[in-house]
């Protein structure tokens, strides 16, 4: 069974890993003509906050965490990306600064795309710029529902699908009924729920009491999505 039959995940996740997914030989080809292919270690910057883009990356291997820094108070988590996603591609549209920072949530392989590479890309392909354009549409959705999410629930609404959220994006060769390990700290967990890391620990020791997932070092295993669906009372 689908995680769509019973609920909604594309009111909640960003979905840009579909801008290059088939794209035309030719348009890939342009747009990769000059990328450069680096390794990150977990938590090296990729790109900083009010710096001035001079291209996009193309995530290849791990997973990214896009956030904002909050002065003392630490940062806050925008979105987790996933490999087969782009980044850094607004400033570049914009042409504006970035409007926040991203950094290698565990080892990740990715690409650099030059700024001119990536333009002349989507002067030359309509697919690129119809699924960019689509793509932005949804995002500034996805973003609004977020800001309600937080304007409205609870921590523990909040924790309960977050945890959804991620669960979707650590599946790996997935088949129905396996139990999938989500591997953050809790502090990376609590700067994306917003709230502080010691409530995190003692709402994830609730849902580990109540069957709904157990805990190993720094990973958290789902066991009843089901539950967490129902707690998270998204309607």
């Amino acid at each position: 069974m689908s995680i769509r039959e019973i609920f909604p995940i594309d009111k909640w996740d960003f979905k840009s890993e579909s801008i290059l997914a088939n794209l035309p030989e030719e348009d890939f080809a342009l747009l990769t003509a000059h990328e450069v292919v680096n390794s990150y270690a977990k938590g090296e910057i990729i790109f900083r906050e009010n710096f001035y883009p001079t291209g996009i990356f193309y995530i290849r291997a791990g997973k990214v965490k896009k956030f904002k820094r909050l002065d003392s108070r630490g940062e806050q988590i925008i979105y987790v990306a996933n490999a087969g996603e782009l980044v850094g591609y607004h400033a570049i549209l914009s042409e504006e600064r970035y409007p926040d920072s991203a950094s290698a949530l565990e080892a990740c392989v990715i690409s650099f795309i030059p700024k001119e590479d990536f333009l002349a890309a989507i002067q030359q392909s309509n697919i690129l710029k119809g699924r960019l354009l689509k793509t932005l549409s949804h995002e500034f959705a996805v973003l609004a529902n977020g800001m309600a999410l937080f304007a409205q629930r609870t921590v523990r609404e909040r924790l309960a699908l977050q945890l959804i959220v991620l669960r979707e994006k650590y599946k790996q060769d997935f088949q129905p009924g396996m139990q999938v390990e989500i591997d953050m700290s809790r502090e990376d967990l609590a700067n994306l729920v917003g709230t502080a890391r010691e409530n995190i620990i003692r709402t994830l020791s609730e849902f580990k009491s109540a069957g709904m997932l157990a805990t190993k070092g720094s990973k958290i295993i789902i066991y009843d999505i089901k539950k967490l669906i129902e707690l998270a009372n998204y309607k």
